[in-house]
């Protein structure tokens, strides 16, 4: 089965930016569409980025023109960029993978998480 690894949360003032990363492993029909979502205690998951194989992405208004997807296939990875990051980016992310392969923020779409990286804005 899928396995989802993410990496490179922490803490950061305002202003700063992150660098999350996903490890996927396991069949690759899995991971067609990858994407990251964030929850913070008490709400609702929220999609906020997804790349399909080919490239397309789809962003949450809240993170467009800051924060990018991008992914290797050949690595089995996907990363996200966080710049200008804002107190209100504090959360939990998620790494996702779905068998579709269209790009998709709803995250009951996805099928495979990884555990969850903290990610804190001061």
């Amino acid at each position: 089965h899928v396995q989802l690894v993410e990496s490179g949360g922490g803490s950061v003032q305002a202003g700063g930016s992150l660098r999350l990363s996903c490890k996927r492993s396991g069949p690759k029909y899995g991971g067609r569409c990858m994407g990251w979502t964030r929850q913070a205690p008490g709400k609702e998951r929220e999609g906020v980025a997804s790349i399909d194989t080919d490239g397309n992405t789809k962003y949450a208004d809240s993170v467009k023109d800051r924060f990018i997807i991008s992914r290797d296939n050949a690595k089995n990875t996907v990363a996200l960029q966080m710049n200008g990051l804002k107190p209100e980016d504090t959360d939990v992310y998620y790494c996702a993978a779905r068998f579709g392969i269209i790009a998709t923020l709803i995250p009951g779409r996805y099928t495979y998480w990884g555990e969850g990286t903290q990610v804190t804005v001061s």
